[in-house]
């Protein structure tokens, strides 16, 4: 697996070769590496780092950071890249999402829904606290969120209506080319289409309300996490 590839949103961006070069910078063997992450209270065995290191199997988010602090590393190091988006930076500064919200005094699931790239709902005091937190002048964190809320403005308006008139706009504003959004988008088209289908198939035949609303839910969390899901198709920051 290579970063931003992971089909898990769960998993945060990862670089196998960033991990094995961090690792060799400092003379560890992966059994080394395996004790100081056990220190650090995720015990893992060798055959996990290397199995990170390969790229066949990727750390989670406690993960990453046990081992960026075991290579002593930068986080973003590993992740092989200069954070950008909402998550990126929250990533960066080595916070979980339910820390970071309880640190600007929000509920954990209104925070996930804005790194999922929903309106931002904190109040100005929350987003002083939250530029805080990440290390950011206030400017530049309103421009992290208002481009995630724009990114998942034009994704919904890309995947129910004609997705190719939105190609530019959106390599515009996540520097992917033309050519990787291109596909992205008519995948994440046919995948909404299919939620559609599937909802009137099962008006058509009657279905119970249950069934649904679980339709209804399915695709309302598909709308949601589509801009991770846009950016894991384009390999996008």
């Amino acid at each position: 697996m290579t970063a931003g590839m992971h089909p898990d949103p769960d998993l945060p961006p990862f670089s196998p070769a960033e991990a094995r070069a961090a690792r060799l910078r400092i003379g560890l063997t992966p059994q080394q590496v395996a004790g100081q992450l056990a220190q650090l209270g995720l015990p893992h065995s060798p055959e996990t780092v290397l199995a990170w290191e390969s790229g066949t199997a990727a750390p989670s988010e406690a993960d990453l950071f046990a081992l960026a602090d075991a290579l002593w590393c930068p986080v973003p190091a590993l992740m092989a890249l200069r954070p950008r988006t909402l998550r990126e930076h929250r990533l960066a500064r080595q916070f979980t999402r339910e820390r970071l919200a309880r640190r600007i005094g929000m509920p954990a699931e209104d925070y996930g829904r804005a790194e999922a790239g929903r309106p931002w709902p904190g109040s100005d005091h929350q987003t002083l606290l939250l530029a805080d937190a990440l290390g950011l002048a206030p400017d530049a964190l309103h421009r992290i969120l208002d481009r995630d809320g724009e990114l998942l403005t034009l994704l919904r308006a890309a995947v129910e209506g004609r997705w190719k008139q939105y190609t530019v706009p959106l390599a515009r504003l996540t520097g992917a080319e033309p050519e990787e959004v291109a596909p992205a988008l008519r995948t994440l088209h046919q995948e909404f289409a299919r939620f559609n289908e599937r909802y009137l198939g099962h008006l058509v035949a009657r279905s119970g309300e249950a069934r649904l609303r679980e339709v209804a839910a399915d695709r309302a969390a598909w709308l949601r996490a589509l801009p991770e899901r846009f950016r894991r198709l384009t390999g996008s920051r």
